[in-house]
């Protein structure tokens, strides 16, 4: 169970590098992907000048961070090694920093963590929720960084392999307590983790759908609840559409998530989504609107 340390922390409070980012409105991460093998985008920014031109576009388009990755983590995807993941990703990460671009890197390993804090990253995002290399959580620690902590049974090639549960939320939530546990015995503070379910990641389609209509049980770990339904395949299901045509069932899924209590969502399409949430939590904050007449 978590530290009591968590119950007392401020939920709407996110301490990024000796920052507080008052999480009082949705904040959107946008997705570049510097691997040849991701799911949606794949291949698509292996150039770095083209990683950094999408970046500075997605920045314009309202992303309050860009998230980069340097290792596939879509179903079935292989390992790769620290080095090759750096030589990936470390131009962008050093760029956007020069650019004053906060950068959010999606990492499983403590070394390539290391890097990119030293290189100016602001978050450190962890798909395994420290299952992989706990010692990621040191370098957030020593850092300051922000930490997103995600569900995920396995790993990305065997994720899939394991998708039913007893009770879903409920082991998810599980999880992330413990993943929290684990960051704060190796010296973070409460403030700095933000957990993620994991959609996508060891779910079936329908327990994708589930774990969206049960993020309110998840609030109670104290932390802000960041969602990835970016073009997932659960969409595609529901849709029956294909992961260029996911579009519009990415903007249902991010606003089912926010009435729900999510507040962060990480996501490849910027502009749409950003338009999308601002337009729902300006409603959501507008008052109790006057009688019909």
């Amino acid at each position: 169970m978590v530290g009591s340390a968590a119950v007392a922390a401020d939920p709407g409070a996110w301490t990024v590098r000796g920052f507080v980012v008052h999480v009082d409105r949705p904040l959107v991460l946008g997705v570049v992907n510097l691997t040849p093998d991701s799911f949606s985008d794949g291949g698509s920014y292996a150039d770095a000048g083209a990683a950094l031109a999408r970046a500075e576009q997605m920045f314009d388009e309202g992303a309050d961070l860009i998230d980069v990755g340097g290792e596939s983590t879509r179903p079935g995807a292989g390992a790769v090694d620290a080095a090759t993941e750096w030589s990936r990703i470390g131009p962008v990460v050093e760029g956007l920093a020069l650019r004053g671009i906060p950068v959010s890197i999606d990492t499983m390993k403590a070394d390539v963590a290391q890097r990119a804090v030293d290189d100016g990253a602001a978050v450190l995002n962890d798909v395994s929720g420290l299952r992989h290399d706990p010692a990621l959580a040191d370098v957030a620690a020593r850092a300051g960084s922000g930490l997103i902590v995600m569900h995920m049974r396995g790993t990305p090639r065997t994720m899939q392999n394991e998708v039913e549960y007893d009770d879903l939320v409920g082991e998810v939530r599980h999880a992330l307590a413990h993943s929290m546990q684990v960051a704060l015995d190796r010296g973070c503070t409460p403030e700095q983790i933000v957990v993620d379910p994991g959609i996508g990641f060891g779910k079936s389609a329908a327990g994708n759908l589930e774990l969206i209509a049960g993020i309110g049980r998840l609030l109670d770990l104290g932390r802000p609840v960041l969602v990835g339904p970016s073009r997932k395949s659960f969409i595609g299901e529901v849709l029956d559409v294909p992961v260029e045509e996911r579009l519009e069932g990415t903007i249902a899924a991010c606003l089912s998530a926010l009435e729900r209590g999510a507040r962060i969502f990480r996501v490849h399409d910027v502009r749409q989504v950003r338009r999308a949430l601002d337009v729902a939590w300006a409603i959501r904050n507008s008052g109790t609107p006057g009688q019909a007449t």
